[in-house]
């Protein structure tokens, strides 16, 4: 019994470290992120950062990255299963980002955009988990794509131009503090999704 709350605890200060990091990456990007405050705000110790995370600030940003793209996965997976339509699923996500954008202050945008444009040029483990993450998204607007009909050449191009105008779209509602640029997207988007009914 006492090895398996030990466990738990141990799983909780991880989780607790990988949240917090995935957050203030998110906000501050990488280079803007220390070890000390992500220990920090995960009331947790140096220690116990550098035991979970032995690479030491890289492998954190790395955890978090991953967390930051399962959350966002799930939610594409979510609110495109909730309409058959798939000029309307597309359209309903740009208008969950817009909202869940404005909720959090025109603070919490895409998990991965400050870390990506930090390390562009190298080939870091933070570049390879970014463009994995985004190849991920694109790969579940596909699907759905494809269930409506789509061949799998259109559905792959189409997923594509979705994911990178809702990035760029949601840059610009951030700078803005507006959830137009982000409604004017999926407004584009579903049009343009639309136009291959049929």
């Amino acid at each position: 019994m006492p090895q398996k709350s030990a466990v738990a605890a141990t799983a909780s200060t991880r989780e607790r470290i990988v949240a917090v990091a995935a957050r203030l990456i998110q906000r501050q990007g990488y280079v803007g992120t220390g070890i000390k405050q992500i220990a920090t705000e995960a009331d947790a110790t140096l220690g116990s950062v550098y035991h979970f995370f032995p690479g030491g600030k890289e492998a954190v940003a790395v955890a978090a990255i991953k967390h930051g793209d399962e959350e966002f996965a799930a939610l594409l997976r979510t609110v495109l299963a909730g309409q058959d339509d798939p000029a309307a699923a597309v359209e309903a996500c740009a208008v969950e980002l817009a909202t869940g954008l404005r909720a959090s202050g025109w603070m919490d945008g895409c998990p991965l955009t400050a870390a990506a444009l930090e390390t562009l040029g190298t080939n870091s483990e933070i570049q390879q988990v970014c463009a994995q993450a985004l190849h991920g998204w694109e790969h579940i607007v596909a699907e759905k794509l494809r269930a409506c009909g789509f061949t799998d050449q259109d559905a792959r191009e189409v997923a594509t131009t979705v994911i990178s105008a809702l990035e760029g779209a949601e840059v610009t509602a951030q700078v803005n503090r507006s959830e137009e640029p982000l409604r004017a997207a999926g407004r584009q988007l579903a049009r343009l999704v639309g136009s291959y009914a049929g």
